[in-house]
């Protein structure tokens, strides 16, 4: 076997290693999948108060009490209207950023979406 050949040998066991090493790291911050988020309104309060989702999580906003609530972002980036009692509204987050909103007929309700 030769030099020529033995250097061959060499770059392409260097080459293939880059390669498995890239692929690997690619692999690694492949993005997640969307996931879904709860929202929980009891006790006239929205449980968690502070949400972090990441860009296409889904976040359900789901009515516990006896009365009428909202979820309305102060920027207006989301508005569920009425969420009866028993009933939930779904949001798809879009873009990233932070939504502070509150329920438009109680505004001591206070939350935070954080979206990454």
């Amino acid at each position: 076997m030769g030099v020529r050949s033995h250097f061959r040998r060499i770059s392409f066991a260097a080459v293939l290693a880059v390669l498995v090493t890239s692929i690997g790291q690619a692999a690694s911050v492949a993005p997640s999948k969307p996931r879904t988020h709860t929202v929980i309104i009891e006790g006239t309060r929205f449980q968690p108060e502070s949400l972090t989702a990441g860009t296409g999580d889904t976040i359900v906003w789901v009515n516990r009490d006896l009365f009428p609530h909202t979820a309305t972002a102060s920027n207006s980036t989301f508005n569920s209207r009425v969420i009866a009692a028993g009933a939930s509204w779904k949001f798809v987050a879009k873009k990233k950023g932070e939504f502070p909103y509150v329920c438009v007929f109680h505004p001591t309700m206070k939350g935070s979406l954080l979206v990454r």
